[in-house]
């Protein structure tokens, strides 16, 4: 059988963790954080504190990252610690939930960008979504360098874009016009944690992505520096972008222009110039289809490592011999993606549903250094966490916290995601009982 190719460099990996976490988020997201939190200075600490949970996260999951260099990231973390069920109910809800709620969430966002330039109703939208998910499937389906040519160029254009916008605002903010007040007595919301929690769906949601490059550490030179390193400078990146980035929204629009808007890129731009809103809808298409195109190609991974543990569909494990990339598993997620596509609720709930479930998993992924600690003491070329064992801790309270408060302030969309759960333990089960074993595949298809 063929194997997958180890083309990854540093900075192609660094790449996808910063294109996987800036889509549309950034874009969307900052209108519903001034909403919950009206306030200047609470709406930057909100982004500072996903940055700061992205940041524990990167620092944590990079000891991970170094102990398991293989395909499948996440899953692999959480099957080593708590048992192959807990990996496999990862990969189920990144399959049914996570990633494809995301992929289908950020193609009808290009579709609708995209309708600043063509009027299209929703059925040409949603056309052009499931074109946009089945066309990059293909690119990436024809092998690891396309997929790394794509993450390079298109997050350099997300990036150009977005800090047109930080030197816009930082340029052009006139204080007689959009007051920037840091005042603590007035706007502060009366449940501040709850509120700063609840503003963090759309924070998270933005900052989501940073562990992707986990997923690809059988296809990375050097996995056990290349991965660690590349989470850490993406979450930094991020970080830092998101930051000052709402920073310019703030100079160049009052705050409850912001929050109500789900357009506050292409105000903000447009408050200097007649054609702005037309200019922004392209960076954020650029940004999206970015996005899309390495959700496209990270993900897959997990199923291919789940299908090789022989707990998954023994086809996903089928590596083509030409390009080396797991084919099968790369057309089942762009297949019920397109499912979610067709029968799918708001964004706003579409979010919530897919970022409970994450950050569920994602804290549950960062406990499991304290296993690994005393399972695994010593091993050659081990990254070792930053701050440990307060690094860690703070990214599991803090994810611990955001769950809670989710499943008790948005319990609809959090016991959807528990719904989709405990299927999964069914179909593990069933599974565990077949003990589906990789096929042996020819050479060609």
């Amino acid at each position: 059988m063929a194997d997958l190719d180890r083309k990854l460099t540093l900075f192609g990996l660094t790449m996808v963790a910063i294109g996987s976490c800036i889509g549309s988020g950034i874009f969307v997201t900052p209108s519903q954080v001034a909403t919950v939190v009206p306030h200047h200075a609470f709406v930057l600490l909100v982004w500072m504190i996903g940055g700061l949970i992205a940041l524990t996260g990167a620092l944590t999951f990079a000891e991970l990252g170094s102990l398991f260099p293989q395909a499948g990231g996440v899953y692999v973390f959480l099957k080593e610690a708590y048992g192959e069920l807990a990996g496999f109910l990862y990969g189920w809800v990144i399959l049914l939930v996570i990633n494809t709620g995301a992929l289908a969430a950020l193609s009808i966002a290009l579709a609708e960008y995209l309708g600043y330039f063509v009027e299209l109703n929703q059925n040409e939208k949603i056309g052009l979504a499931i074109a946009v998910i089945a066309g990059l499937t293909l690119i990436n389906a024809l092998g690891i360098s396309s997929s790394q040519w794509l993450a390079k160029v298109f997050t350099a254009l997300k990036l150009v874009a977005i800090f047109g916008i930080i030197i816009a605002g930082l340029l052009f903010y006139q204080p007689e016009q959009v007051i920037l007040s840091f005042d603590m007595t007035k706007n502060v919301p009366e449940n501040l944690g709850s509120a700063l929690l609840l503003a963090l769906i759309g924070v998270l949601w933005s900052f989501g992505g940073w562990h992707h490059a986990s997923y690809l550490a059988g296809e990375t030179i050097q996995p056990q520096k290349t991965v660690p390193r590349a989470m850490i400078l993406g979450a930094v990146v991020v970080t830092i972008t998101y930051v000052l980035v709402n920073l310019a929204y703030m100079l160049l629009l009052p705050l409850d222009a912001i929050a109500a808007t789900n357009k506050v890129a292409g105000e903000a731009v447009g408050t200097l110039l007649s054609y702005g809103g037309q200019l922004v809808a392209v960076a954020i298409a650029i940004s999206i289809f970015g996005t899309i195109a390495i959700y496209t190609m990270s993900a897959p991974r997990i199923y291919f490592a789940m299908a090789k543990d022989g707990i998954f569909f023994s086809k996903l494990a089928y590596v083509h011999p030409r390009f080396h990339t797991p084919i099968y598993a790369m057309f089942l997620q762009a297949f019920w993606a397109i499912l979610l596509l067709l029968f799918w609720g708001t964004f706003a709930e579409l979010i919530t549903y897919v970022t409970f479930m994450d950050i569920a998993f994602m804290g549950l992924a960062g406990a499991s250094v304290y296993i690994f600690r005393r399972k695994i003491p010593q091993q050659e070329g081990r990254y070792f966490t930053l701050g440990y064992p307060w690094i860690p801790f703070l990214f599991v309270a803090i994810s611990g916290a955001f769950v809670l408060n989710t499943l008790i302030q948005r319990p609809e969309q959090a016991i959807a995601g528990l719904l989709f759960l405990l299927l999964g333990i069914g179909c593990y089960f069933y599974f565990k009982k077949k003990q589906v074993l990789p096929e042996k595949t020819p050479d060609a298809i």
